[in-house]
């Protein structure tokens, strides 16, 4: 059988017999039969059409196989360019970004107690810092305010090692921002300050610093998060009062660190480094102040010697907090429609707020227009949103009636 069920193309012989030789009876008479004939024209006919079909085929088979490829092309995705790879080694801009920093970064020495006889300390006691900028006769100093802070004399070792007695400009406690000044003479180098808003998931960055007064020490690593809003506690009580915006690195921060420079592969300082979170089974969690921000207090500190901000004057626990609640005896001592579930009970009242009224118990549930829902939210709003000297619409809920006052701001005056 060929293939089509049709003797046109069965290559079988006719079986019949005539004679004892065992041979057709139209062949041995030699004359063709009609079946004979009709097999001579089977050949012809065979080359034509086996020509016709295999260029059917031919054509049907170039269909399938361009049309699977255009396909298959159609359903490729789309290449991504090629990263540029820098023709310098990453690793000698490494050296050459810290060669540019390293001169600009100081040890920060706190002496806890302003007694020159006195020369123990502790880890807490020592910090870094970064020159960011000259003048003819001083050259100043960022660093963190829990590096300075509560410090009867301050010094600063350079990275040659001399040592030099600093002198405090300004600090701020919410941003954890302090400026030092020293002596000029002698500072060649000048830390350059970056864009920390152009800083990329991925970034290379270098931290250079003395961690646990080792002196002068750098580590590397990526960015691991440009732009990451961290709670934190400004009185250290455990309580998160302030949220910090940070940029987050896996380049080792260890104590002492703190103050140092996080810096790019331009030598550029991008931030400077302030904490880390250590916890076992936690790994490469360092944090930095972006340097924009940074800057913005710096000069502000330089020129002012201080933070202004506004200053209500109530000290206060949230309504709703799920790491300190509310007993249930203090909640109906409040007195609280059931509706109301978040807000600011006041402890105690002093400056504007007592003059404005306020008391023990009242519950602050708006600023303005603005819902207060925690002490978080009350500073955040005191800070980013109003002025010395403006005043405050205040709504408040006290032994369960609203109330509203109105609060001239005052400024927050110094710890």
């Amino acid at each position: 059988m060929g293939l089509f069920d049709d003797d046109f193309y069965s290559t079988k012989v006719s079986r019949r017999r005539t004679g004892k030789q065992g041979v057709s009876k139209g062949y041995a008479e030699g004359k063709w039969s009609v079946r004979r004939s009709r097999r001579s024209l089977s050949t012809w006919q065979i080359s034509l059409i086996s020509s016709v079909c295999s260029a059917v085929v031919a054509v049907l088979l170039f269909s399938l196989v361009t049309g699977q490829l255009t396909e298959e092309k159609a359903q490729a995705p789309a290449v991504i360019d090629k990263v540029a790879v820098s023709s310098a080694d990453p690793y000698d801009r490494i050296i050459q970004a810290a060669a540019l920093v390293r001169p600009a970064v100081v040890s920060i020495i706190n002496h806890k107690e302003d007694n020159e006889e006195l020369n123990i300390l502790d880890e807490s006691a020592l910090g870094s810092g970064v020159i960011y900028k000259k003048d003819d006769n001083k050259a100043f100093i960022i660093t963190n305010n829990h590096v300075i802070e509560g410090a009867g004399k301050l010094e600063i070792v350079t990275v040659d090692g001399e040592t030099r007695k600093a002198e405090l400009v300004g600090a701020d406690k919410v941003s954890d921002i302090a400026v030092l000044s020293i002596d000029a003479k002698g500072i060649d180098t000048v830390a350059q300050i970056g864009d920390s808003s152009k800083l990329r998931l991925g970034e290379t960055v270098i931290a250079i610093g003395n961690p646990l007064g080792l002196g002068d020490t750098l580590t590397s690593g990526i960015v691991s998060y440009t732009e990451r809003t961290i709670p934190v506690s400004l009185n250290q009580d455990g309580v998160y009062d302030w949220e910090q915006e940070v940029i987050q690195t896996d380049a080792a921060i260890n104590e002492g660190n703190s103050g140092g420079a996080l810096v790019d592969l331009d030598g550029k300082v991008i931030g400077i480094n302030t904490m880390k979170i250590s916890d076992t089974g936690v790994e490469g969690l360092g944090f930095a102040i972006p340097a924009n921000h940074v800057m913005e207090t710096a000069d502000e500190l330089t020129t002012n010697g201080k933070i202004a901000r506004s200053y209500l004057g109530v000290y206060s626990v949230d309504l709703n907090n799920p790491y300190v609640p509310l007993a249930e005896d203090q909640r109906k001592e409040l007195n609280l429609p059931t509706t109301v579930t978040d807000g600011v009970v006041v402890l105690d009242a002093v400056g504007p707020a007592k003059d404005a009224g306020l008391q023990f118990n009242d519950v602050i549930t708006k600023f303005d227009d603005k819902s207060i829902t925690s002490t978080l939210a009350l500073r955040k709003y005191l800070y980013d949103h109003t002025k010395i000297g403006d005043d405050l619409q205040i709504t408040f809920y006290r032994n369960g009636e609203v109330k509203q006052v109105t609060v001239q701001l005052l400024e927050k005056p110094e710890e």
